[in-house]
Protein backbone atom coordinates (compact mmCIF):
# COMPACT_ATOMS: atom_id res chain seq x y z
CA UNK A 1 0.00 0.00 0.00
CA UNK A 2 1.19 3.65 -0.82
CA UNK A 3 2.02 5.86 1.86
CA UNK A 4 -0.36 9.13 2.62
CA UNK A 5 1.47 12.24 3.09
CA UNK A 6 -0.09 14.48 5.48
CA UNK A 7 0.89 18.41 5.72
CA UNK A 8 -0.18 19.86 9.32
CA UNK A 9 0.29 23.80 9.97
CA UNK A 10 2.48 24.26 13.59
CA UNK A 11 1.47 26.19 16.36
CA UNK A 12 -2.53 26.09 17.34
CA UNK A 13 -3.75 24.28 14.15
CA UNK A 14 -1.33 21.79 15.09
CA UNK A 15 -1.76 21.51 18.93
CA UNK A 16 -5.88 21.05 17.73
CA UNK A 17 -5.92 18.77 14.91
CA UNK A 18 -3.24 16.19 16.35
CA UNK A 19 -6.45 15.33 19.44
CA UNK A 20 -8.28 14.91 16.07
CA UNK A 21 -6.23 12.79 14.23
CA UNK A 22 -5.57 10.35 17.44
CA UNK A 23 -9.05 9.81 17.34
CA UNK A 24 -8.75 8.41 13.90
CA UNK A 25 -6.49 6.18 15.20
CA UNK A 26 -3.41 8.39 13.91
CA UNK A 27 -0.61 9.31 16.45
CA UNK A 28 3.11 10.75 16.26
CA UNK A 29 5.70 7.77 16.84
CA UNK A 30 7.21 10.66 18.94
CA UNK A 31 6.84 14.05 20.66
CA UNK A 32 6.65 16.48 18.03
CA UNK A 33 6.69 19.14 20.32
CA UNK A 34 9.81 18.48 22.01
CA UNK A 35 11.56 17.61 18.16
CA UNK A 36 13.25 19.79 15.72
CA UNK A 37 12.36 16.99 13.20
CA UNK A 38 9.75 18.02 10.10
CA UNK A 39 8.82 14.54 8.91
CA UNK A 40 7.03 12.52 11.42
CA UNK A 41 6.04 8.57 11.44
CA UNK A 42 3.36 7.81 12.99
CA UNK A 43 0.99 4.78 14.84
CA UNK A 44 -0.52 3.53 10.70
CA UNK A 45 2.56 2.74 9.18
CA UNK A 46 0.72 4.01 5.56
CA UNK A 47 0.75 7.65 7.19
CA UNK A 48 3.57 10.01 7.58
CA UNK A 49 3.53 13.40 8.71
CA UNK A 50 5.22 16.99 7.69
CA UNK A 51 5.09 20.26 10.33
CA UNK A 52 5.24 22.95 7.79
CA UNK A 53 4.43 27.18 8.02
CA UNK A 54 0.97 27.30 7.22
CA UNK A 55 1.43 29.69 3.98
CA UNK A 56 3.08 26.54 3.15
CA UNK A 57 0.47 23.80 3.53
CA UNK A 58 -1.35 24.53 0.23
CA UNK A 59 1.66 24.57 -2.20
CA UNK A 60 2.83 21.47 -0.88
CA UNK A 61 -0.44 19.98 -0.88
CA UNK A 62 -1.36 21.74 -4.79
CA UNK A 63 1.76 20.23 -6.40
CA UNK A 64 1.85 16.59 -4.72
CA UNK A 65 4.45 17.04 -2.56
CA UNK A 66 1.75 16.20 0.23
CA UNK A 67 -1.42 14.37 -0.19
CA UNK A 68 -3.40 15.53 2.08
CA UNK A 69 -3.19 19.30 4.34
CA UNK A 70 -4.24 20.71 7.34
CA UNK A 71 -4.88 24.91 6.92
CA UNK A 72 -6.57 28.00 7.94
CA UNK A 73 -9.63 29.04 5.63
CA UNK A 74 -7.49 32.58 5.79
CA UNK A 75 -4.58 30.29 4.98
CA UNK A 76 -6.48 28.62 1.78
CA UNK A 77 -8.51 32.14 0.35
CA UNK A 78 -5.32 34.06 0.41
CA UNK A 79 -3.79 31.20 -1.53
CA UNK A 80 -5.96 30.53 -4.52
CA UNK A 81 -4.98 27.81 -5.59
CA UNK A 82 -6.77 25.43 -7.41
CA UNK A 83 -4.83 22.19 -6.91
CA UNK A 84 -6.33 20.62 -4.08
CA UNK A 85 -9.86 19.96 -3.23
CA UNK A 86 -11.68 21.06 0.36
CA UNK A 87 -13.65 17.95 1.52
CA UNK A 88 -13.92 19.07 5.36
CA UNK A 89 -14.18 21.45 7.77
CA UNK A 90 -12.18 20.76 10.75
CA UNK A 91 -14.06 23.40 13.32
CA UNK A 92 -10.84 23.86 14.86
CA UNK A 93 -9.22 26.81 15.74
CA UNK A 94 -12.20 29.49 14.50
CA UNK A 95 -11.76 33.38 14.39
CA UNK A 96 -12.33 35.62 11.69
CA UNK A 97 -11.21 38.08 9.18
CA UNK A 98 -11.19 41.84 10.02
CA UNK A 99 -10.66 45.46 9.16
CA UNK A 100 -9.31 46.92 12.29
CA UNK A 101 -8.18 51.12 13.23
CA UNK A 102 -7.53 53.24 15.63
CA UNK A 103 -10.86 53.45 18.50
CA UNK A 104 -13.17 56.16 17.75
CA UNK A 105 -11.30 57.49 14.55
CA UNK A 106 -13.58 57.32 11.43
CA UNK A 107 -11.91 55.28 8.26
CA UNK A 108 -11.48 57.60 5.92
CA UNK A 109 -13.95 57.59 2.57
CA UNK A 110 -10.69 59.07 0.61
CA UNK A 111 -7.52 56.73 -0.57
CA UNK A 112 -6.57 54.59 2.64
CA UNK A 113 -3.41 52.46 3.50
CA UNK A 114 -4.51 49.32 4.94
CA UNK A 115 -1.53 47.18 6.62
CA UNK A 116 -1.93 43.44 6.07
CA UNK A 117 -0.03 40.03 5.48
CA UNK A 118 -3.69 39.08 3.75
CA UNK A 119 -2.53 41.05 0.33
CA UNK A 120 -5.08 39.28 -2.10
CA UNK A 121 -7.79 38.49 0.35
CA UNK A 122 -7.51 42.71 1.21
CA UNK A 123 -7.60 43.80 -2.31
CA UNK A 124 -10.42 42.07 -3.26
CA UNK A 125 -12.75 42.88 -0.44
CA UNK A 126 -11.90 46.73 -0.92
CA UNK A 127 -12.29 46.55 -4.29
CA UNK A 128 -16.04 45.16 -3.57
CA UNK A 129 -16.72 47.69 -1.27
CA UNK A 130 -15.32 50.34 -4.33
CA UNK A 131 -12.70 51.73 -1.73
CA UNK A 132 -9.30 52.48 -3.13
CA UNK A 133 -6.48 51.67 -1.07
CA UNK A 134 -2.74 51.17 -1.12
CA UNK A 135 -1.69 47.95 0.41
CA UNK A 136 1.07 47.51 2.76
CA UNK A 137 2.41 44.29 3.16
CA UNK A 138 3.77 43.24 6.66
CA UNK A 139 4.11 39.81 8.68
CA UNK A 140 3.64 40.69 12.04
CA UNK A 141 2.93 42.80 14.46
CA UNK A 142 0.20 44.68 12.40
CA UNK A 143 -1.33 46.97 15.59
CA UNK A 144 1.68 49.06 15.22
CA UNK A 145 0.64 50.05 11.78
CA UNK A 146 -2.42 52.43 12.60
CA UNK A 147 -1.20 53.64 15.62
CA UNK A 148 2.07 55.09 14.17
CA UNK A 149 0.14 56.06 11.19
CA UNK A 150 1.86 54.00 8.80
CA UNK A 151 -2.01 52.80 7.95
CA UNK A 152 -5.41 53.61 8.17
CA UNK A 153 -6.87 50.18 9.20
CA UNK A 154 -5.38 46.56 9.26
CA UNK A 155 -6.73 43.69 8.00
CA UNK A 156 -6.11 40.64 10.31
CA UNK A 157 -7.11 37.81 12.05
CA UNK A 158 -9.11 38.60 15.44
CA UNK A 159 -9.45 36.03 18.11
CA UNK A 160 -10.87 37.49 21.50
CA UNK A 161 -10.14 41.17 20.44
CA UNK A 162 -8.23 41.26 23.30
CA UNK A 163 -4.84 42.39 21.65
CA UNK A 164 -6.50 44.73 19.50
CA UNK A 165 -8.01 46.23 22.63
CA UNK A 166 -4.85 46.07 24.22
CA UNK A 167 -3.25 48.27 21.66
CA UNK A 168 -5.98 50.72 21.09
CA UNK A 169 -7.62 49.25 18.03
CA UNK A 170 -11.25 48.16 17.27
CA UNK A 171 -12.42 45.61 15.15
CA UNK A 172 -14.48 46.90 12.09
CA UNK A 173 -16.07 44.68 9.08
CA UNK A 174 -15.48 40.84 9.05
CA UNK A 175 -14.69 39.94 5.70
CA UNK A 176 -14.59 36.27 6.93
CA UNK A 177 -15.41 33.60 9.19
CA UNK A 178 -12.28 31.40 10.10
CA UNK A 179 -11.90 27.76 10.58
CA UNK A 180 -9.32 24.93 9.58
CA UNK A 181 -9.98 22.51 6.88
CA UNK A 182 -8.64 19.70 5.38
CA UNK A 183 -7.40 19.69 1.78
CA UNK A 184 -6.42 17.01 -0.83
CA UNK A 185 -4.28 17.27 -3.87
CA UNK A 186 -6.40 16.35 -7.02
CA UNK A 187 -4.05 13.60 -8.32
CA UNK A 188 -3.84 11.87 -4.86
CA UNK A 189 -7.38 11.83 -4.90
CA UNK A 190 -7.38 9.46 -7.80
CA UNK A 191 -4.42 7.84 -7.55
CA UNK A 192 -5.09 6.82 -3.87
CA UNK A 193 -8.77 7.73 -3.68
CA UNK A 194 -9.43 4.87 -1.11
CA UNK A 195 -6.67 5.54 1.12
CA UNK A 196 -8.08 8.81 1.06
CA UNK A 197 -11.63 8.09 1.42
CA UNK A 198 -10.79 6.29 4.59
CA UNK A 199 -8.65 8.66 5.94
CA UNK A 200 -11.20 11.63 5.74
CA UNK A 201 -14.23 9.77 6.87
CA UNK A 202 -12.18 8.77 10.36
CA UNK A 203 -11.32 11.84 10.67
CA UNK A 204 -15.04 13.64 9.90
CA UNK A 205 -16.33 10.93 12.44
CA UNK A 206 -13.98 12.42 14.69
CA UNK A 207 -15.00 15.91 14.25
CA UNK A 208 -18.61 14.94 14.44
CA UNK A 209 -17.75 13.27 17.79
CA UNK A 210 -15.53 16.10 19.18
CA UNK A 211 -18.94 18.25 18.08
CA UNK A 212 -21.15 16.23 20.36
Amino acid sequence: MSRLTVALTKGRILQETLPLLAEAGITPAEDIFSSRKLTFETSSSDVRLLILRGSDVPTYVEFGAADIGVAGKDTLLEHGGDGFYEPLDLGISTCRLMTAGVVGKQSSNGRMRVATKYVNLAKQYYATQGRQVDIIKLYGAMELAPILDLADEIVDIVDTGNTLRANGLEPRETIAEISSRLIVNKASMKMKHQQIEAFVGALSAAVDGSSK
